[in-house]
């Protein structure tokens, strides 16, 4: 039934994407007012005119979400695509991973016009409260945590000759010092182990140096790119763009519970990935080390470069984002060193803006873990509503989990086998507002509760309708608009 639905929405919508692009593709005659919230198309057309041009057709666009902004793109300004000239610096995801167009940017870029690097900074730091199963003290998963979880990703660019983009890249979180090794409380989730025992019920903390890579891409022309990227660690051909990346989840603190069916190998140590674009089609292969990061989280662990994976990306148009993958990972779990699993996922990504400061971001991803002859499905749909200074937000997950996964190991439990997925229901709802904004940096205010209804056989455990939920501050860059990409350009020709 799961997964006719979920064959049902992804026929649907793309459908509505094809459509979409279709029209959006249609050109603007003299007398069509200009909009605002639309990326340029994805041939580029109109690129040729002079940079002056360019700088003049910006003029007057004010304060407005960085929505696949055209000077992004290969003009001698600024940031592309990581692993393209020719398409806009919007698209990166996580690793390799494609974006709509149309997603908007929390980032600080800078250009020195003297280096020929263009260099770019993310992060998210959430100061924050949460307490599990609150309406369940005396059953399992009831806990509370004052924490920070927390990102930074560096980037730094050069245009190599005509048609070659070399790029370094490094991540880090400061998860092991501020939400600790054992990681932070998150009802019914389940991977990754802690002083020999599985982490369940808890979030694990990701390494301090989560992604450290390099890239190159060559540009045959403006509709076709060659690549090459090699992280340690990295993030393969695999899934989604990772979770603290999606747009559609960057308002929401936790990972998802279906984070080890989806999106779990964005930091594995050893991965090198091959992919060749095509107009709006892309397809990339990756070898890569099968074995999830150990709970040293300061170290560098082993390259083994054991396993594989393809992924097949298609942006039909600006707003939309679609990849099915698949990887045949070795030994990832530390645990169980002689199970291998075959990791499947398809996802449809939407973004789409609203007006100055407004824009609407979703997400739907299903992932399904293959072992040993059984198989456990996910699905995941998310979405953020930012209308100026407040968000609102939610993210409902299903995903099935096996009594061994939980750490149930009463074989007598009710009556079922120990690989029967056992189906749990979460429903997460939250909003925030920004309260202060200062030096191009938000600080946001933010509160979020989660419902689950896990299976009848978990209710004895874990109680009918578990209860969660967190107040948290964020502090992260802001938006980046127009006006400030014109400005930041602006001074720099000054300078020159």
């Amino acid at each position: 039934m799961n997964q006719s639905i979920f064959l049902f929405l992804t026929c649907f919508w793309v459908e509505q994407a094809f459509a979409q692009h279709h029209h959006e593709s249609t050109p603007m005659n003299a007398n069509q007012k200009a909009d605002t919230i639309k990326p340029m198309d994805h041939s580029m057309q109109g690129m040729e005119r002079s940079q002056p041009e360019r700088m003049n057709h910006a003029d007057g666009m004010g304060d407005k979400p960085m929505l696949n902004y055209g000077l992004t793109m290969d003009t001698g300004m600024g940031m592309t695509h990581s692993l393209s000239r020719n398409l806009p610096m919007n698209r990166n995801g996580s690793g390799t991973s494609w974006h709509p167009d149309n997603t908007p940017m929390y980032a600080y870029m800078t250009h020195p016009s003297s280096s020929g690097w263009s260099y770019m900074l993310h992060y998210a730091i959430y100061l924050r409260y949460t307490r599990q199963n609150t309406n369940n003290s005396d059953k399992r998963g009831a806990a509370q945590q004052f924490g920070a979880p927390n990102w930074f990703m560096g980037m730094a660019q050069r245009k190599v000759g005509q048609r070659g983009l070399f790029q370094i890249r490094a991540m880090i979180s400061l998860d092991p010092l501020t939400v600790g090794n054992g990681g932070y409380p998150l009802l019914f989730q389940t991977g990754e182990s802690y002083k020999g025992q599985p982490l369940i019920d808890k979030q694990h903390p990701h390494d301090l140096l989560s992604e450290l890579s390099v890239s190159y891409s060559h540009a045959f022309s403006k509709d076709a790119d060659l690549y090459g990227y090699v992280g340690y660690p990295g993030e393969p051909a695999l899934g989604p763009p990772a979770f603290m990346h999606r747009i559609s989840a960057f308002n929401l603190p936790d990972a998802p519970l279906s984070h080890h069916w989806q999106d779990a190998t964005h930091i594995l140590f050893g991965v090198a990935t091959v992919g060749f674009r095509y107009k709006w089609v892309r397809l990339e292969g990756s070898t890569f080390t099968g074995r999830e990061p150990d709970e040293n989280r300061y170290n560098f662990d082993k390259p083994r470069f054991d396993s594989y994976s393809y992924r097949l990306s298609i942006n039909p148009s600006p707003a939309w984002a679609i990849q099915f993958s698949q990887g045949f990972l070795h030994s990832p779990e530390d645990l169980h060193p002689d199970e291998n699993v075959t990791r499947t996922t398809a996802s449809i990504l939407h973004s789409k803006g609203l007006g100055p400061g407004r824009y609407i971001t979703s997400a739907f991803v299903w992932g399904r873990n293959t072992h040993q002859g059984e198989g456990d499905n996910s699905f995941l749909a998310e979405s953020s509503w930012q209308v100026d200074r407040t968000a609102l937000y939610g993210r409902y997950e299903n995903v099935g989990k096996t009594p061994e996964e939980l750490g149930i190991i009463d074989p007598g439990f009710g009556g079922i086998p120990a690989h029967t997925a056992l189906m749990i229901n979460s429903l997460t709802l939250g909003i925030n507002y920004r309260i202060a904004q200062q030096a191009n940096s938000d600080l946001v205010l933010g509160a979020q509760l989660t419902g689950s209804v896990p299976d009848q056989w978990l209710r004895p455990l874990y109680g009918k309708t578990p209860v969660s939920g967190e107040v948290y501050l964020r502090l992260s860059p802001s938006l980046m608009t127009m006006q400030g990409m014109k400005s930041r350009h602006h001074g720099q020709m000054r300078r020159m």
